[in-house]
């Protein structure tokens, strides 16, 4: 006889995933009988790919660490208010001693500045609508062609039901050397504000741009979606500094992309401190030789909040460089995920790439996922990541204790210090101040 052992089967437990109520929108939604027929067109084709796309749910690889249950969708509507006006301090020059240009932007209100000798150069700089109106030729060379509406429910979202937004377009040769600001203010509960962000530059351009995105904080839920589209054209080179400080009732979801062609040059700098919960597609595609991108992305969480940053070099010529380096400091009980990857393109010969996250935690109940990733169809290339998370050193608190610093003022010198790297690629005092400054309050109430 022979004896056999028991076979033991064991069943895999499938995910389980809520599914995210749809979001009361419709088609009469995007109607504007002002805007040119290819741009409706463009909405509309938008929309229909809008309905046909589910919502993520945690079982979507790029959406498995970030839980969407929490967000009452079927009680936001689309904003057609604003309760407020922003602050001084956010309208205030964050370059210099003055704006080439300035946009502002909360639901029912527009305000729009541009320097006449920068007009006079073919410079434009305007809200969407009225690009829409006025600009359609242009829009539609970068509308819906870096960031596509089929890549996500939020993309597709934003295609379709754009609110306003920012249209700026630089022509063949133009330098412009006063810096361009644009601000979307949106509060009050149970609101979407849904934007497009394009930024155009021709070749041999060159601009400095600053957005943010802001509100207070509100008692209820409110939501931003957004699709940030951006072209650097050959020979063309880029500073775009983007801020996110909104209220700790915003659910934020953005698809962003900067292509880059033939010896093009971005500078792409990334802060985000607000939001309840922020899912985030950050995506650099250098599709000519020679074409160079870096980005720096600061963040500091506390209590409940929640941001999500997915990030991809993509090398797609020869001889492209990319540099990316994300850090935070996280608190309270707040969450961070990073995912990145560099991509190689078969072909891209003497491509350099370089990926980094870093995270500092700082109360026991914060969290901090970092996963860093290469795919390289390519020889004869140099790319490298690397990630970290780890807590303050006791021995470096206790060195600056010995020296008479009080324990607050140690750790704030030292999460300071931890974000240096981030500020020395800032060439922007302004913004630097304005980073300092959300460091101060976040420690602030911290160590309260």
């Amino acid at each position: 006889m022979i004896n056999e052992a028991p076979q033991i089967v064991v069943k895999k437990k499938e995910r389980s995933a809520s599914v995210l109520a749809e979001f009361k929108f419709s088609p009469e939604m995007i109607k504007r009988e002002e805007s040119s027929e290819a741009v409706r067109n463009f909405r509309k084709s938008a929309w229909d790919t809008y309905q046909g796309l589910p919502m993520p749910t945690s079982r979507d690889e790029a959406w498995r660490r970030t839980d969407l249950t929490g967000l009452h969708s079927g009680d936001i509507t689309l904003a057609s208010r604003c309760s407020t006006y922003p602050p001084a301090e956010l309208v205030e020059p964050l370059i210099g001693e003055k704006h080439g240009g300035q946009i502002i932007i909360s639901a029912g209100k527009i305000e729009i500045n541009l320097d006449p000798e920068i007009a006079q150069q073919g410079v434009i700089f305007t809200d969407l609508l009225t690009a829409e109106k006025k600009h359609a030729d242009l829009l539609l060379r970068i509308l819906g062609q870096v960031v596509r509406p089929d890549e996500g429910k939020f993309s597709a979202m934003a295609a379709a039901l754009a609110q306003n937004g920012v249209f700026l377009y630089i022509p063949k040769g133009v330098s412009v050397d006063l810096p361009f600001h644009s601000l979307l203010w949106g509060s009050d509960e149970k609101i979407a504000f849904i934007s497009n962000l394009l930024i155009y530059l021709e070749e041999g351009a060159s601009a400095t741009y600053v957005h943010e995105s802001a509100s207070r904080d509100e008692p209820g839920q409110s939501m931003n979606a957004a699709n940030v589209e951006i072209i650097v054209g050959p020979s063309a080179s880029l500073k775009f500094v983007e801020l996110q400080s909104l209220g700790k009732h915003v659910w934020n979801f953005s698809h962003e992309r900067v292509k880059v062609e033939k010896n093009g040059k971005v500078d792409w700098i990334f802060g985000a401190i607000g939001s309840h919960l922020t899912k985030n597609f950050s995506t650099l595609d250098l599709v000519g030789e020679g074409a160079e991108g870096r980005i720096s992305g600061f963040y500091f969480t506390d209590g409940q909040q929640h941001l999500d940053h997915d990030t991809q070099q993509n090398h797609l010529a020869p001889h492209t460089t990319s540099d990316l380096i994300f850090k935070g400091a996280l608190s309270g009980e707040s969450r961070s995920v990073w995912q990145g990857m560099i991509y190689v393109a078969k072909g891209a010969e003497k491509t350099d790439g370089y990926q980094a996250n870093r995270n500092l935690i700082l109360s026991p109940k914060a969290r901090a996922d970092s996963i860093p990733g290469l795919e390289i169809l390519a020889d004869d290339v140099r790319c490298t990541h690397g990630a970290t998370v780890g807590q303050v050193d006791p021995e470096v608190v206790f060195y600056l204790l010995s020296r008479g610093i009080p324990k607050p003022e140690a750790e704030q010198l030292i999460v300071e210090g931890f974000f240096e790297q981030i500020m020395q690629r800032i060439p922007f005092d302004g913004v630097k101040k304005r980073f300092e400054m959300a460091i101060h309050q976040k420690m602030k109430a911290l160590l309260q």
